[in-house]
């Protein structure tokens, strides 16, 4: 909507976001923070079930050897990663990682500028 009285018509209703649809990162956000590497044996035990990140947070996992499985169970998605194939996380979605044997990988946050 792209006026006052139609924007607020649209206040409380659920809209379509097409970032989230395509598991795209909005292109002017930035990173911050300095991501630790991690493999299958150092991963943070959360990271194995069913997390969130903060309202406002996307990230991005970043495989650097190996294959980790990415699900993301209330979207009915389920992604291989691997070097070159990574997963975008959305805000406040669920989501969770399963290494495929050797791995190494960081994630990385994004937010607005």
């Amino acid at each position: 909507m792209t006026t006052e009285d139609g924007r607020r018509g649209m206040l409380g209703q659920t809209l379509d976001c097409v970032r989230c649809d395509a598991f795209e990162l909005p292109a002017d956000f930035v990173t911050y923070g300095e991501p630790p590497v991690f493999t299958e044996a150092t991963m943070p035990d959360p990271l194995r079930t069913n997390h969130t990140t903060r309202a406002g947070v996307w990230a991005k996992i970043v495989v650097l050897e190996g294959r980790l499985r990415y699900r993301v169970d209330a979207l009915d998605v389920t992604r291989e990663l691997s070097p070159g194939e990574a997963g975008v996380v959305l805000p406040e979605v669920a989501h969770r990682v399963e290494p495929l044997g050797a791995v190494q990988f960081r994630v990385e946050f994004y937010r607005a500028p």
